[in-house]
């Protein structure tokens, strides 16, 4: 490649500008307002993990730790020793590393929520990208159903407060370890009886990793797996009774809700509850939240045994669901485009606006495409209209000499203006905030 030649960014590695950057943060903003309702405390865990945590956590037969990490080899030490890290694919493995190394759940359960990038490679495609952000909330520490419930009802908060609509929530249970064992045996000689109908890829996974046979998207096998061994009619009562006790917590809150047998999510680590938060509106990639239940996964990272339960969110999903579905959000404004005729005038009005800025008024200062030059009245004037400002501050020669400045309104219609005093500016200034 030479030199000059113009780089791009790596495919499905996806820059985010204005204004759809300002999208992002309105939705982070959203999401944060939830969180601090829901006492659940931000958590920032770092972007490359040892590989061993994400093999360990997720489970060695799935998608992700099969064929979406992205894996490498560290630079060797001195001693000819190289680490074998990973970028991130999702974020429970980082938290849980995060809260057993740090010991924190050393004085009782803990509530967390992540907003970050994740790295999966993948084809990429509408919702689906080799960089690509989530939330996600854990509440470690606590085994009771109400906590399967607390972060559904969070996440089906941040639908309302969203202005999102038509989403539904299917729910299943994967039972405890012995439970699913018993199922896992059903389900292996059912699948021996129906080789036939059966994928290389089903085949392969037919007595590693039987339940994600359960996930197939192969047309040609939905009719064989439909018929499969439920793990619900494997459930003792103990596992019974958590579903119903997550289901009526969601009933009494008016959340409604159905029950996929099929539903399995994609990792290992799940037990007890499990769901999906899902739209008809982006194709294929209609899942937007998932999440559920697993209590063996902080012992399985090396921590002492503790139940967590938590969900992530695809953002990219969510903002395009959002574009979808014609939501209006809170796009940022300013409230003054400052208007300079003279560049001798600089000094004098840039102490000015910067005595409004600390005063909470948000002004745009009219920039120089070449220096020392600010460009016509007209020109200036323009750039004040189109940057969306309620007002135009005029620092004019005439006004300055007085001690003034002329604040003239750029969307009343009929462009009125009054001279206001420079020594007085804190004075005005809460005039001319939006």
């Amino acid at each position: 490649m030479g030199m000059n030649e113009k780089l791009a960014a790596i495919k499905g590695m996806n820059d985010i500008l204005p204004p759809d950057s300002a999208m992002w943060e309105w939705f982070e903003g959203k999401v944060r307002d939830v969180m601090g309702r829901f006492a659940y405390r931000n958590i920032r865990t770092p972007l490359a993990e040892h590989t061993a945590l994400f093999v360990r956590g997720l489970g060695e037969v799935t998608d992700i730790v099969e064929k979406e990490m992205y894996s490498f080899e560290d630079r060797a030490d001195k001693h000819g020793q190289a680490e074998h890290l990973t970028l991130r694919p999702e974020g429970t493995a980082g938290v849980v590393r995060a809260v057993v190394e740090n010991n924190l759940l050393y004085d009782g359960g803990k509530r967390l929520f992540y907003i970050g990038a994740m790295f999966r490679r993948e084809k990429p495609q509408r919702g689906r990208y080799r960089q690509f952000h989530q939330v996600g909330v854990e509440a470690m520490g606590f085994g009771g159903a109400e906590l399967d419930a607390e972060v559904i009802l969070l996440a089906a908060q941040l639908w309302k407060d969203l202005g999102i609509e038509g989403v539904r929530l299917e729910l299943n249970s994967l039972g405890q370890p012995e439970e699913r064992r018993a199922h896992r045996e059903a389900l292996v000689a059912y699948f021996e009886q129906h080789t036939e109908v059966m994928d290389d890829e089903g085949k392969r996974r037919m007595y590693s990793n039987p339940l994600r046979v359960l996930d197939t998207k192969n047309p040609a096998m939905q009719a064989m797996v439909n018929a499969a061994p439920q793990l619900l009619d494997f459930l003792g009562e103990d596992s019974k009774a958590h579903l119903k006790a997550v289901q009526d917590i969601l009933d009494a809150n008016g959340v409604a809700w159905s029950v996929n047998p099929r539903l399995v999510r994609g990792m290992d680590y799940y037990n007890l509850t499990v769901f999906e938060f899902i739209t008809d509106k982006l194709g294929s990639q209609g899942t937007i939240c998932g999440g559920g239940r697993y209590d063996y996964l902080i012992e399985q990272i090396g921590g002492k045994p503790a139940p967590a339960v938590g969900w992530g969110m695809g953002i990219e999903r969510v903002l395009e669901l959002i574009k979808e579905l014609n939501i209006q959000w809170d796009r940022p404004s300013i409230d003054a485009y400052a208007i300079l005729p003279d560049a001798a005038l600089l000094p004098q009005a840039m102490r000015v606006i910067q005595t409004l800025r600390q005063a909470g008024v948000r002004v745009q200062m009219h920039g120089s495409a070449v220096a020392g030059s600010l460009g016509s009245m007209k020109s200036q004037f323009k750039k004040a209209d189109a940057s969306g400002a309620a007002c135009a501050l005029i620092f004019g020669s005439g006004e300055m000499q007085r001690g003034m400045v002329t604040v003239k309104q750029l969307r009343d219609g009929e462009g009125a203006q009054a001279e206001r005093a420079i020594d007085a500016v804190a004075d005005w200034a809460a005039q001319l905030r939006a």
